[in-house]
């Protein structure tokens, strides 16, 4: 059974949001157009910001219904992105916390899709 390997978010505006991703992954993004764009990830995942007008068929959800993850080696890393993040102007929804998975926070990106920082747990 194929695994799933695509992430598409459906944005208002794709070329700002890849200009916003761009900055955020430090990743140039392998494909952009009026419609759609598309992220090559170092995971081996893609990520796909098409526009919400053009989605087809149409799409009736919107941001915050979902988040995409960010899996980090520890606190430390954590706390470096919040900051980092907060200085680039992330609207933040959550600031760092320890929850029962993990220490974690979350920021939204233009479309209010919510972006996750988190390091596991110890078992």
């Amino acid at each position: 059974m194929p695994s799933p390997n695509f992430i598409i978010l459906y944005v208002s505006d794709p070329r700002q949001s890849a200009d916003f991703y761009a900055r955020l992954l430090n990743l140039a993004p392998v494909e952009a157009s009026d419609t759609f764009a598309l992220f090559a990830l170092e995971s081996g995942g893609m990520l796909g910001l098409w526009s919400k007008h053009t989605v087809e068929p149409a799409a009736t959800a919107s941001g915050g219904g979902a988040e995409v993850a960010f899996s980090v080696a520890d606190s430390a890393m954590v706390n470096r992105l919040f900051a980092t993040w907060s200085q680039h102007g992330l609207v933040i929804a959550q600031a760092p916390i320890e929850m029962d998975f993990g220490y974690t926070f979350v920021a939204l990106d233009p479309d209010e899709h919510r972006l996750r920082v988190f390091t596991p747990t110890a078992p």
